[in-house]
């Protein structure tokens, strides 16, 4: 997809991009082509204008509704992460958000089902995406927090709000070998994987975060 004519373009130069790259790679981060995805896709065209200039800094910003759009440490680390599945075919966003991370997976999975329960920020993603020619994403507004049977088998399941306990009942919506992806906990919460292995499936704790909470219902 080729973003380089996104409203905006102009206020963020190369150099900021190259900058947010540089410290991306510091973190750890060594895919390729996450990090070619990351420089490309436009962040300031997913927060507000007002606070747009702050995009590519490392750091959550707000997108209203309480919610934020992750640091960009954040989104490349998930994303890395879901590359290691075997298959890119089909991968399962919970928490939509402002259709940031949404549109980085959307560069490497054939189709990406995302879930939204707050119907604002749905509708909202739904344009924003439209708008950048990001046509390979199914976004519903619902309530996400049992995943989305009837969507699966999918390669990778990513939630972007924290469960308060290990979403347990969303791995028999995994293929063998897909991945599930995810923040758990309250206060303190900490980011895990779960990979569907032929002897069943392997939880790994990776690192401290801190999301939104995942919550049940719609809104």
């Amino acid at each position: 997809m080729n973003f380089n004519n996104v409203p905006g373009m102009g206020m963020t130069s190369a150099r900021t991009r190259s900058r947010m790259i540089d410290r991306l790679k510091s973190q750890g981060i060594t895919h390729p082509e996450v990090l070619v995805v990351m420089g490309e896709v436009p962040r300031h065209a997913f927060v507000d204008e007002a606070i747009s200039h702050k995009a590519y800094d490392d750091m959550s910003l707000p997108i209203g509704h309480g919610q934020t759009i992750s640091q960009p440490y954040i989104v490349a680390r998930m994303t890395e992460l879901a590359l290691g599945a075997p298959q890119h075919d089909k991968v399962l966003e919970i928490g939509t958000g402002c259709g940031y991370q949404t549109t980085v997976l959307a560069q490497f999975f054939k189709t990406v089902y995302s879930i939204e329960r707050i119907g604002g920020l749905a509708r909202q993603a739904r344009d924003r995406l439209a708008s950048l020619g990001v046509l390979n994403t199914r976004l519903r507004h619902g309530d996400g927090s049992r995943g989305l049977p009837d969507g699966g088998p999918f390669d990778v399941i990513m939630l972007t709000a924290a469960a308060p306990i290990v979403p347990e009942a969303m791995i028999a919506q995994l293929k063998p070998g897909g991945r599930m992806i995810f923040p758990v906990g309250g206060e303190t919460q900490e980011l895990r994987m779960i990979e569907l292995t032929p002897e069943g499936p392997v939880e790994q704790k990776l690192e401290r975060v801190k999301f939104v909470p995942l919550l049940p219902g719609t809104a």
